[in-house]
């Protein structure tokens, strides 16, 4: 494997942890949209087109179009883990507040029931 690849791998994982701390959006979501549309041009042309990923392996100084599908879905697995942890700590966050301002409510609904029946 040349350095070309491996220095495009690492800053592919930097991005994923790049894109792991940033906030969501409409930009964020647009951005999801156009990686998984070129994802799925991807995953076309290696059903028609499998001697491409050997040329394009080939130039990156990897042996077999197989190998460099492995890498790249690798790499897409820990942009997936990345964007999964990111949603899921914003989803806890979100049922944090949501629980506290439960509990303040009935909090000061039981203290009205108790100061109205007094």
């Amino acid at each position: 494997m040349t350095i070309v690849f491996q220095i495009c791998a690492v800053i592919a994982i930097v991005f994923a942890g790049v894109f792991l701390f940033r906030g969501g959006g409409a930009r964020h979501q647009a951005l999801r949209r156009v990686f998984m549309f070129l994802f799925i041009l991807a995953a076309a042309s290696s059903v028609f087109f499998p001697q491409a990923w050997t040329w394009v392996a080939n130039l990156f100084g990897i042996g077999r179009g197989a190998d460099l599908l492995l890498y790249l879905l690798v790499l897409i697995f820990i942009g997936f883990v990345a964007n999964t942890y990111r949603r899921f700590r914003q989803l806890e966050t979100s049922l944090t507040t949501v629980a506290r301002e439960l509990a303040l409510l009935k909090n000061q609904y039981s203290d009205n029931e108790t100061s109205s029946t007094s």
